[in-house]
């Protein structure tokens, strides 16, 4: 085994998708600016086609990875969205987003930039009319009560543009990016072993690089797989150039994102098992189904998918190698940094260098599997008097509260923000 010669094809990987990650960070900063939950719910909230629609057209932008989408989709429920909507949303956000749409078109090519988005919209369509179908009428009166939607707000509009900018660099380069960085750097690593360690023909004549089987093989890998669109994208490139169907490696770039096995307890429990069992099977289904389309289009339009997806292009019209490696240099700083939030800064707090937890409130909860998850509690207990001081542990999965507040309402505002509080 040559480990500079793994190094050398994670280095070239990491190096040509760059540019279009931080690119893609801009455009999510920007998004997360206007495009709110309560203006998604004033367009979602009835038991309708239009609902389905709109919840799986909002969706397609935002970047939502299958752990961040939860609370999102927990507080659309509890705001009385319908359970179609909600699926239609759950199915469509986590498959793409901004950054993965341009990532993909900079890394795949620009039919898998634009047939991914087409595919994840049709596929929230898909599973959101097969949920209000599935709806009993007498289902339908037990959406829970609106909830005031004016504690959710999250833009200020008084915060002028320094303020706003302020706003979405900090939300593009530390809170999404804590989000997605340890996926990425583990789908990076995946895809340079797998580009090493299998040789270009070894799956020749294979019957998994192909048809159901393979896409069968994708479902089971990847239902129960946390991996953001974005990381999902060199894992999909190198199972093409080692001989897999674009069509199979898309059912991995649709069902790895869609879902994953940490959130469908609380998925459940929002939306019900019936219609998280729907969410699950919809996605699997319509995920074969355009995976069938896009081998058809690949077959008629002649395009060769090895060189589409390969990712030694030249973009030398567009990004030389020198601004190539500037940018590089500049993303895997802002991961070090990243890593360091998420991972050794909350080691330092154990040994009470931030906060001392044996004289703090501890309330124990289930579902938070991110830097989203943890932040949203965070931004949540923030908002209940009394709290003064506030931690929250993924490791422990749990939050460490000081202050002089009432328990009950803390542990409310954690389940309205999508998230169940573990006696």
């Amino acid at each position: 085994m040559n480990i500079y010669e793994i190094l050398l094809e994670i280095l070239e990987l990491f190096l040509e998708m760059s540019p279009y990650i931080l690119f893609g960070l801009l455009f999510v900063g920007l998004l997360n600016l206007y495009f709110t939950k309560e203006m998604i719910m004033r367009h979602v909230g009835k038991n309708n086609f239009m609902s389905v629609l709109k919840a799986a057209i909002f969706g397609i932008p935002l970047p939502l990875c299958s752990c961040g989408v939860v609370p999102a989709s927990v507080f659309m429920a509890k705001s009385g969205a319908s359970r179609g909507s909600v699926v239609s949303f759950l199915t469509s956000t986590p498959q793409t987003g901004i950054d993965s749409i341009i990532a993909t078109y900079g890394m795949m090519g620009w039919l898998f930039a634009i047939y991914r988005p087409i595919a994840a919209l049709m596929m929230g369509i898909f599973g959101g009319l097969v949920t209000k179908i599935a709806e009993k009428p007498k289902d339908i009166g037990k959406v829970q009560k609106r909830i005031n939607t004016e504690q959710y707000k999250t833009i200020d509009k008084n915060i002028g543009l320094m303020g706003k900018i302020k706003k979405m660099i900090t939300y593009s380069f530390s809170e999404f990016l804590d989000d997605i960085a340890l996926q990425f750097i583990i789908g990076i690593i995946i895809a340079g072993l797998i580009s090493y360690f299998i040789p270009d023909d070894f799956f020749e004549g294979s019957i998994i690089t192909d048809g159901i089987l393979g896409m069968l093989l994708m479902i089971l890998v990847g239902v129960p797989m946390y991996i953001c669109a974005t990381a999902s994208i060199p894992i999909a490139i190198t199972l093409i150039l080692k001989g897999f169907s674009p069509g199979v490696a898309f059912v991995f770039l649709a069902v790895g994102p869609a879902t994953n096995a940490a959130t469908f307890t609380i998925i459940a429990d929002s939306i019900g098992k019936k219609a998280a069992a729907i969410y699950v099977v919809s996605i699997s289904v319509s995920a074969i189904m355009f995976g069938y389309i896009l081998e058809w289009l690949f077959s008629v339009s002649k395009l060769d998918p090895i060189q589409m997806v390969s990712y030694k292009h030249d973009h030398s019209m567009f990004i030389t190698e020198e601004i190539q490696l500037v940018l590089g240099i500049i993303f895997f700083i802002l991961l070090l940094m990243s890593l360091y939030r998420k991972y050794f800064r909350s080691i330092l707090n154990k040994f009470g260098l931030k906060m001392d937890k044996n004289k703090a409130k501890k309330i124990n909860i289930e579902g938070m599997t991110c830097n989203h998850c943890s932040m949203t509690v965070e931004k949540a207990i923030k908002k209940v008097d009394g709290v003064t001081e506030i931690n929250v542990d993924l490791n422990d999965n749990a939050a460490y509260v000081n202050g002089n507040f009432d328990e009950a309402i803390v542990k409310k505002a954690i389940e309205d923000a999508g998230y169940k509080v573990i006696s």
